[in-house]
């Protein structure tokens, strides 16, 4: 079994073949890592390339500004209106892959336009054990991952990003708002806002790992880490929780006591298969 640091050698030989790339750039633990990687081997024919979205919060988009800035990596930023692709707002099981291929058919343009000569994305070897429709679209349009491509595993890119001094190193896991939605439900800009507003309440109050899922228009399903219960069950917080969770638009807010947990909306597929 190699080591990380085996694999973070094959993994700047695997860029170095590769000879320019353009790196689909979220800010995220898996993609800052591997786009400060790219741009150690490559230099300036490695570029990020950000979807400015509103499937993802603002912050997100000035920390990967920030960090492009900070690190000297040319960006491009586009913008993208996922509710606007066909069938997305109906949320099928296969939301992902609809998203997906829009997006990164679009960010192979911008690759071709700059001369560069691959598309690469940050997915790790943690990704195959879920349901992930997206690389489907990712393997269809020959979207390279070079993480998986050298078997890396989240741990071992936050232990590595840690050891070249990346903010990211503990940077708590993120998916797109869109995941918040039970498959079949309608997504809309309402809801979205609605749980990016209250994801942002339970940031502020101190909580790192957590998701706000929501059920019909108006139940919000509170994730946390099962180590957090008691923090939110304090009065003050928990009485803030609710009134604020009201305010933004939902009308009951529930805590799952099964606690955080990646894909917890694809618990639902196979009742809708």
């Amino acid at each position: 079994m190699l080591s990380i640091h085996e694999k973070y050698e094959n993994l700047k030989a695997y860029l170095q073949e590769l000879d320019s790339v353009a790196v689909a750039f979220s800010s995220g633990v898996d993609s800052t890592f591997l786009l400060k990687t790219a741009h150690d081997v490559l230099g300036d024919k490695a570029i990020a390339i950000t979807a400015s979205s509103n499937l993802f919060p603002r912050r997100e988009l000035k920390e990967s500004s920030a960090f492009c800035k900070a690190e000297n990596i040319r960006q491009v930023i586009f913008n993208v209106d996922e509710l606007a692709i066909d069938g997305f707002r109906n949320n099928p099981k296969n939301r992902c892959y609809l998203c997906k291929h829009t997006l990164f058919t679009k960010i192979k343009e911008i690759a071709a336009k700059n001369n560069l000569a691959f598309v690469a994305e940050g997915s790790n070897m943690d990704d195959n054990g879920d349901y992930r429709p997206g690389l489907q679209a990712i393997a269809e349009l020959d979207i390279k991952s070079p993480l998986r491509h050298v078997e890396l595993y989240k741990q071992e890119i936050r232990d590595l990003s840690k050891e070249l001094g990346l903010p990211t190193w503990d940077k708590p896991s993120f998916a797109c708002l869109a995941s918040r939605f039970v498959y079949g439900e309608t997504i809309s800009e309402d809801k979205l806002n609605m749980i990016d507003s209250a994801e942002e309440l339970l940031r502020s109050k101190g909580f790192k790992q957590f998701r706000v899922r929501i059920h019909g228009d108006k139940i919000a399903r509170i994730e946390i880490l099962p180590s957090d219960f008691d923090k939110l069950m304090q009065t003050a917080i928990r009485e803030e929780i609710v009134s604020k969770f009201k305010e933004y638009g939902f009308k009951y807010v529930s805590l799952d006591l099964q606690g955080y947990r990646t894909g917890s909306m694809n618990e639902s597929i196979e009742v809708i298969r």
